[in-house]
């Protein structure tokens, strides 16, 4: 996502650079959406599939998305789940993805209008054409996850997973377990917050999306912060980095998590790609959980524009 929107100027020769070093260190699962930079994350990922050839292509795993319409320059959206907007949004990625199949195709974000069966039948059909070969769901509750595999298998359930945002954990963990689903964790870094070395909202680009999330800022801002200097020491106690030891907690939470950090720069990407090596105690592991408990993190995930979609039971969480 950030190699095309919110967080800043981009930059496609680098992002082009970090797909193909991510490739050379043995990542193969690419995470995209047809939201992101209007189409542009697509086309991006798109350019990399061509320039790795067909070997390449037949070795890696592409996921995108449907389902969040916006405008161009808003962050305000409309959900759209009809079946007559899934096909027109998988015909249109397939083509900016330049792929015959897309690997992982999710609902991006849920609206309850359409009813669940209708919209997974319309993504099951897609299966059956051979346009797409898994599906997924985004931000959805155990109850549509359930309802959905009972239609079709759900190869995947994406949501927020973090140490700093855990309100998959009552229900969604288990929930995946039993249906056999990977728990797709974005955000798995908080968005920056938890390298601890991100700068004050204010002094982000302007572009950047953080400036209007409530947890980056105001007094919830500066609680948060102090919570991250306590992940930085314990990191720096144990030696590693805060970011491997954000990502090995939650690599250690359940086989079934898969995190999908988002690094831009080449550095970022191999610091991510260490954490696959470290492996924490139980004690470390319970002073980390008992760090970030219910309550400590401080302000909504999203302003209210960004809820749109998510279902209830999860974003209330911390």
């Amino acid at each position: 996502m950030g190699m095309s929107e919110f967080y800043g100027a981009h930059d496609d020769t680098q992002s082009l650079a970090t797909l193909h070093a991510a490739l050379e260190m043995g990542v193969n699962h690419f995470d995209t959406a047809d939201t992101y930079g209007h189409g542009h994350n697509e086309e991006l990922l798109g350019r990399f599939l061509k320039e790795i050839g067909p070997a390449g292509r037949a070795a890696v795993v592409v996921a995108t998305k449907f389902g969040i319409v916006r405008q161009p320059g808003k962050y305000e959206r409309r959900i759209d789940n009809t079946p007559a907007y899934v096909r027109a949004a998988c015909e249109a990625s397939l083509q900016r993805l330049g792929v015959d199949r897309i690997d992982l195709f999710y609902c991006h974000r849920r609206n309850a209008d359409v009813p669940v069966a209708e919209m997974v039948g319309a993504m099951a059909d897609l299966v059956q054409r051979g346009l797409v070969r898994s599906l997924g769901l985004s931000e959805v509750s155990a109850a549509t996850l359930q309802a959905a595999h009972a239609v079709h298998p759900i190869a995947a359930l994406q949501t927020e997973y973090s140490l700093w945002e855990r309100g998959v954990e009552p229900q969604l963990l288990q929930a995946t377990k039993n249906t056999g689903t990977a728990l797709v964790a974005y955000s798995p870094l908080g968005r920056g917050m938890l390298t601890g070395a991100m700068p004050a909202a204010d002094a982000l680009e302007p572009t950047d999306f953080r400036r209007m999330l409530p947890r980056f800022n105001g007094d919830a801002a500066q609680a948060n912060r102090q919570l991250v200097d306590q992940l930085r020491a314990l990191a720096a106690q144990w030696g590693f980095l805060p970011t491997q030891v954000a990502l090995a907690w939650l690599l250690q939470q359940a086989p079934q998590v898969l995190p999908i950090p988002g690094a831009r720069r080449l550095t970022h990407l191999q610091q991510n790609v260490a954490a696959a090596a470290v492996r924490l105690d139980a004690a470390q592991l319970e002073t980390l959980r008992l760090l970030f408990a219910d309550q400590a993190v401080l302000g909504a995930r999203y302003p209210d524009a960004g809820m749109a979609g998510i279902e209830s039971g999860h974003e209330g969480a911390n």
